[in-house]
């Protein structure tokens, strides 16, 4: 029986009995999304750690230094 027929059959019951469908149906759905625990998941930190060690503020502004001394000024 496939979702398309079962919203079929549902549509066909009174008023009352589609609201006691859904007092029935509701604590199944209730339970399964409780029992359904979500993975853990991994931290920002964990998932760089095997970048290695992070370049210090010293050795960036060495970095900048460096490449700034390069840089084409005669437009500036």
């Amino acid at each position: 029986m496939t979702l398309q027929e079962v919203i079929d059959l549902a549509k066909q019951l009174s008023t009352v009995d589609k609201v006691r469908l859904i007092q029935q149906i509701v604590p199944d759905i209730e339970r399964e999304l409780i029992d359904e625990i979500p993975a853990p998941r991994q931290s920002l930190w964990g998932l760089c750690a095997d970048l290695g060690k992070a370049p210090s503020a010293d050795e960036i502004d060495a970095a900048r230094v460096e490449e700034w001394a390069t840089f084409a000024r005669e437009d500036i």
